[in-house]
């Protein structure tokens, strides 16, 4: 009965998934594999007869890489304008030595050109770079090479992911808060802070003509004007005497009090009539407009004080884009704040919904992507291939953020959810399909392929590590992503986003991912053209 249920697919899967999990929680001397170890029961299950259908291990694919490139899309430019040029010296240095690593082996062990080329491309887990060795030799020897390479290809780089932070005596989750801190001192944190009105050359005229939030960065909020209390409009004068309350950054501030007058202690209050409140944007047509687009003060009578996004509050500036799920901190008339709800959205509930339809055209227009045939010409090609194909589509949509009706964003919690699915339905079908020919492979063709692939394999972290610590002192965090990245191992990524909460590994991963694969289809093809 039992062995009939295996023959399930879908008993399989869930019954590797549970398997999986209870051998991730066991620790040994304070290390675990986490969700990794799901390929290990796999690599089991495979070797005793077990398969799960490719169709689902693909289906698994797209949904990880696709959750990945949406979660990863808008840091993923930033950190390709900032660290883009290290990350991928990083990624040629991978795969150059991992090319080169390869060739030095043949020389010295006599291994031919077929199997060289299979054996990069297996220990770098890289299907297109199997496709292009077939296609480059003509040869059954690339796929044999390929499957003796590629189990220790998938593990070798899970391991070396989880003991990597363990050699560098590195706490993942204090670096992770550490860089976040990093970040947010790139915005500096906002007050509010009360001045009054002495200098008389600012006076009588209105504060559009003034334009002091151009000229310092801080928004007047409120402002007390012979006793009574108002919301500040563009034709608003100031006058001698007046109190104003304004928001913005301690700099902001001190340039505000320069022109206008003296600091004071105290907070405006408001009136019956008047409040602040914190709205949410959650409707569609309001994404990616400009924050002076919407004209706020003129149409409704308020005013934005501050805008936080990702936890970070960003001083509102008429040039800023809004994007889905945005706080909006609102000053004015209760009436006027209503209103401002209204054109927002300001439903929370639309945070946590999942529109299927992005999630499923964003994965068809991947797919379709990584089918196109791009030409070098003298018989070179590249093709993006599934797993690229989705995850570039992903980014550009994730970055581009709305097309029309169309929200190409994602809950966090409906991320992760498909992300954790997408990944267990891949690592149980590729740990199944390796498992199959891991001993056969051995007693065909001895421990030589399979040594020099494992080298293959570690020769290029060693190096990445090495460098990237010590030359480029990058973060861990960005040398896991990187190194995952240039060895093109989603099982790596998956090792080292199950060691964090920190999305910097992904982004990272995302950043190199397509270059390594553009570098190592094309050394592929070099090597199996230029190499007798």
């Amino acid at each position: 009965m039992l062995f009939d249920l295996l023959q399930s697919s879908y008993f399989s899967v869930f019954l590797i998934v549970a398997l999986g999990f209870m051998l991730g929680r066991i620790k040994v001397m304070g290390l675990s594999l986490d969700v990794s170890a799901v390929i290990f029961i796999a690599l089991a299950f495979g070797h005793w007869g077990v398969t799960i259908p490719k169709e689902l291990g693909n289906f698994g694919l797209v949904l990880f890489i696709f959750t990945i490139g949406i979660q990863a899309g808008p840091g993923f430019f930033h950190s390709f304008r900032s660290k883009g040029k290290t990350l991928i010296l990083i990624t040629l240095l991978i795969v150059a030595s991992a090319c080169l690593t390869g060739v030095g082996m043949k020389y010295m062990f006599g291994i031919d050109t077929p199997s060289l080329v299979g054996l990069i491309a297996g220990a770098l887990t890289s299907t297109p770079g199997l496709a292009v060795a077939i296609d480059s030799t003509n040869s059954p020897l690339a796929s044999i090479a390929y499957g003796i390479a590629y189990p220790f290809g998938v593990i070798g780089v899970i391991l070396f992911v989880k003991l990597l932070p363990k050699l560098l005596r590195v706490d993942l989750n204090e670096e992770a808060r550490r860089l976040e801190k990093e970040r947010r001192s790139q915005f500096p944190e906002l007050a509010s802070a009360m001045f009054k009105v002495t200098n008389v050359s600012m006076c009588h005229r209105t504060l559009q003509q003034l334009n002091l939030r151009g000229m310092t960065g801080a928004v007047i909020s409120r402002l007390k004007h012979e006793g009574e209390i108002i919301i500040p409009k563009a034709h608003t004068m100031l006058s001698e005497g007046d109190f104003v309350q304004v928001v913005g950054s301690e700099d902001s501030l001190k340039k505000f009090g320069s022109l206008i007058g003296d600091r004071v202690e105290g907070e405006l209050p408001f009136d019956l009539s008047q409040g602040i409140e914190s709205l949410l944007l959650t409707k569609k047509e309001m994404i990616n407009k400009q924050l002076g687009e919407l004209n706020l003060q003129k149409n409704f009578g308020c005013t934005v004080t501050r805008v936080r996004r990702s936890g970070i509050d960003i001083a509102p500036s008429p040039d800023l884009a809004l994007k889905f799920g945005d706080k909006l901190m609102v000053v004015g008339e209760k009436e006027g704040i209503k209103a401002v709800a209204r054109l927002l959205g300001n439903d929370a509930k639309r945070l946590s919904d999942t529109d299927f339809f992005p999630i499923a055209m964003g994965i068809v227009l991947g797919v379709l992507f990584g089918k196109l045939n791009i030409s070098f010409g003298s018989g070179m090609s590249f093709s993006p291939g599934l797993t690229g194909g989705v995850l570039m589509m992903a980014l550009i949509l994730s970055a581009v953020g709305k097309t029309g009706p169309i929200l190409w964003s994602m809950s966090g919690p409906a991320n992760q959810l498909l992300r954790q699915l997408g990944l267990l339905l891949f690592l149980a079908e590729v740990g199944t399909s390796a498992g199959k020919t891991l001993v056969s492979t051995f007693q065909e063709s001895g421990f030589l392929l399979f040594g020099v692939g494992a080298l293959i394999t570690l020769v290029p972290m060693l190096l990445a590590a090495i460098v990237g610590k010590f030359v480029f002192k990058i973060s861990t965090l960005d040398m896991l992503g990187t190194i995952t990245g240039g060895m093109t191992s989603t099982p790596g990524l998956a090792a080292a986003d199950s060691m964090t909460d920190s999305n910097i590994p992904g982004v990272a991963y995302a950043t190199v991912y397509p270059i390594a694969m553009v570098f190592l289809i094309l050394f592929i093809q070099i090597i199996a053209l230029t190499i007798i």
